[in-house]
């Protein structure tokens, strides 16, 4: 069945209040932008201070401060450049 057939019956079932579960695969769900690729990446002492500080203050490891602060840098880069 062609995409569109298949999202047509997916629309027509929502709004009629249907199950839907048969639109999608709950045993090997697919998570897009999650393949994981190890960069090693060196910081001067003062960032890794600043890094730990801010860790502690929210209550999560220095890796999760690093990634939050990415993820919103290039989301802001990304809501930028698509204006």
């Amino acid at each position: 069945m062609s995409r569109a057939k298949t999202n047509d019956r997916l629309e027509t079932a929502f709004d009629a209040g249907e199950d839907m579960g048969e639109f999608f695969d709950f045993d090997d769900p697919a998570y897009p932008n999650r393949e994981i690729k190890r960069v090693n990446v060196d910081f001067p002492q003062w960032m890794v201070a600043g890094l730990d500080a801010e860790a502690m203050r929210l209550g999560i490891n220095r890796q999760a401060v690093i990634k939050t602060w990415i993820a919103e840098r290039l989301d802001a880069r990304t809501m930028a450049h698509s204006r």
